[in-house]
């Protein structure tokens, strides 16, 4: 299962991790994992101020912090990547959980 979890503070999103692989068809055919890894790598591509992250990326793995100022455009590119995996999310609901961290989550970690 892919986990989507996000934080927002002030209107912006300031944290999202996407963690897992969907495990929806065998590997390289899985859409549920190409279309989640195409929506978060396309976003990643449209970043205006990429100092403005801190961005980690690993096998099933993606972390994006604010750690900036940013600037409106990459607080709409955030959000319509976070709108696009709630669509597959609500479309796909066995392959993708997305929900806002905890304070708990906050601090753990999870293995990749």
């Amino acid at each position: 299962m892919i986990k989507v979890r996000y934080t927002e503070a002030n209107d912006r999103i300031t944290h999202i991790r996407v963690l897992g692989h969907a495990n929806a068809g065998p590997y390289g055919e899985d859409l549920v994992c190409a279309g989640v890894s195409a929506i978060v790598y396309g976003a990643l591509n449209s970043l205006q101020e990429e100092d403005a992250y801190d961005i980690n990326l690993d096998e099933g793995y993606v972390q994006i912090f604010l750690v900036g100022e940013g600037n409106r455009h990459d607080d709409i590119v955030l959000e319509v990547m976070l709108t696009s995996l709630k669509t597959i999310a609500e479309s796909e609901p066995d392959y993708v959980s997305l929900q806002p961290f905890s304070k708990y989550e906050e601090d753990e970690q999870d293995e990749i």
